[in-house]
Parts: structure tokens; sequence; C-alpha cells
């Protein structure tokens, strides 16, 4: 009996470094260098949030609700938009990430300003935006 309980500690650890590992995929190359086709697709004149994750990824599904949030609460103020990088390989390709969630903050022109990996709370977007010149407060 002990034989099998320690089987399915190994079984439940290997599924969750499996899971962990699908939700980050590091690149092999070192550097912060972004690539040139980084840059937002347009510029929107409103600053522009895009979060790059996947529909199955733990962490970002915990993000779907604030990105809503955000999207809806901020309309005509700023733009939030969720590109799945498994489901759109090509598009998300052109950002250069190296983990998801990566979370990229754009000026109103499309200059890139900011990025975050992993997750981040609605009061962090907030306060970073704040932080990059852009008061939502009001």
């Amino acid at each position: 009996m002990m034989f099998f309980r320690k089987i399915l500690w190994i079984l439940v650890a290997a599924l969750l470094f499996l899971s962990l590992a699908a939700c980050s995929r590091a690149e092999s190359s070192g550097g912060n260098e972004q690539p040139a086709s980084a840059s937002a697709p347009q510029a929107t004149n409103l600053p522009r949030l895009v979060d790059l994750g996947a529909d199955k990824c733990i962490p970002c599904k915990m993000m779907a609700p604030i990105l809503d949030e955000l999207k809806k609460d901020y309309a005509g103020r700023m733009e939030v938009a969720f590109i799945d990088v498994w489901k759109n390989k090509e598009q998300a390709g052109r950002y250069g990430i190296r983990m998801i969630p990566t979370q990229i903050f754009y000026a109103a022109d499309g200059k890139e300003l900011y990025r975050h990996q992993g997750f981040i709370g609605k009061e962090e977007i907030l306060a970073k935006w704040q932080d990059l010149g852009y008061d939502f407060t009001n």
C-alpha cells in the first residue's frame, strides 16, 4: 500500500510540473531584447493593454475577469485585448514573449511602455498605468 502512495505522489508532482511548464514557455536565448516586430499593431489614440496567454493556462484564466472588467470600466479611455498564443501562434509571435501570461502596456501612439510576466491584479495594472503617466482614477 505504501508503494502505491509513493507512486501516486510522484504522478501528482509530475502532472503539476507539466501543467506549470505548459503555462510558462521560456525561450532558450538570453537577454531582454525584443524583436522589432513586437510593437503595437497600430496606434489607436488610446493606451492599450495586450494580454498574451491561453485559455487553458490557470494564471491566464485568473486574468480573464480582470481584463473583462478593465475593458468595461475604461471603455473609450483604454483598449484591452487578449491574444491566445496557442490558438494564434502567428499573431502571438510578433510580440516576442517568453512566458504566459504576459501583459504589454502601449502608449496611445503605439509605443511599448512596459511588459509584465505572470499574473497581475487590477489594482497593480492601474498603478502601473499611473506610473506610466496615465491616470484612470477619475
